[in-house]
């Protein structure tokens, strides 16, 4: 009986957290029926309904806040403690989920995974892209990559980039019929590709800020787009203009395929920070991937003759 009830219970636990079974079942590497099948059969034996089921929804009752409170921390305990036999191993080892923006993918992570992964076979990186800010610990997710004024102040967060610019850009083709915005203000008339953000259902407003002076721009457009390289592409296409990271859009700004306007309301802002809970043991094989990630200066440990990290 004990037995039964740890591994329901950690059926239990995973679609508490995931608030959806199919997600939960994933994780598991379980059907959705068979872990539904569990969950009733955890419910029958105490008598008591732990999850509201809805079309749309999972949520814990009163009963179910309870367990998942109380008995939640002890069993994240025993699986970091459980990974961290791992260290006894020649190669760490063990699947780490990150929630990040597309262009944190492209730019940052990628490339230092396709150095890391081929010298560490047993560790798994998945990439969940995601222009919202979740809750990585209720989503079950081990870190999360976004804007250093995007992380919350309870989490620990390694710097992963450089600080970063956003750049309002059009195709030549665009700026023939039509002025080139001198103020945000301008873009009001414009044609301007949206972003959409997928967690909330809204629309990205454009950010700028100049001698002190903020401001955010709700911009109108034919194309409402949720990626940025898609973005792109419609920007170079002569679809709009386009608000992208700079590194993304200068080779197309070296080679004329597209013109930049209103750089001077565009300053830079703290580049991606990898963010991770501070209560939260992790394993070795998370313990090389910060590593591997962490932003280092280059020009910094030239000037001071250092290797400090950032």
């Amino acid at each position: 009986m004990a037995g039964e009830n740890f591994h329901d219970l950690i059926a239990f636990l995973a679609v508490a957290k995931a608030r959806n079974f199919t997600r939960a079942a994933a994780q598991l590497g379980v059907s959705q029926p068979a872990l539904s099948q569990t969950i009733r059969g955890l419910e029958e034996r105490l008598g008591l309904r732990l999850l509201t089921r809805t079309t749309r929804s999972v949520a814990p009752t009163e009963a179910g806040e309870r367990l998942l409170r109380t008995v939640g921390p002890h069993f994240e305990q025993i699986n970091a403690e459980l990974a961290a036999l791992s260290e006894l191993r020649d190669k760490p080892t063990g699947s780490i989920r990150i929630t990040t923006h597309e262009h944190a993918a492209e730019a940052v992570l990628s490339p230092a995974l396709v150095k890391l992964l081929p010298n560490y076979p047993d560790i798994k990186v998945e990439l969940v892209l995601d222009y919202g800010l979740i809750d990585i610990v209720a989503e079950g997710y081990d870190a999360g990559v976004r804007v250093g004024e995007q992380v919350a102040k309870d989490m620990i967060a390694v710097r992963i980039g450089p600080d970063m610019r956003m750049a309002v850009v059009g195709a030549p083709s665009y700026f023939t019929t039509r002025k080139r915005p001198k103020t945000p203000q301008d873009l009001t008339a414009h044609n301007c590709v949206n972003l959409r953000l997928p967690t909330y259902g809204g629309l990205y407003a454009w950010e700028f800020e100049k001698n002190g002076r903020e401001l955010k721009v709700r911009v109108e457009g034919q194309l409402v787009l949720n990626g940025t390289t898609l973005i792109l592409d419609a920007a170079v296409a002569g679809f709009g203009l386009a608000y992208l990271p700079e590194d993304q859009v200068q080779p197309h700004l070296a080679t004329g395929r597209l013109i930049r306007v209103l750089a001077d309301w565009c300053p830079p802002f703290s580049g991606y920070h990898l963010y991770y809970p501070s209560r939260r043991q992790h394993t070795p094989a998370f313990a090389l991937l910060v590593d591997a990630l962490r932003y280092r200066d280059s020009r910094a440990v030239r000037n001071s003759g250092m290797s400090q990290e950032n």
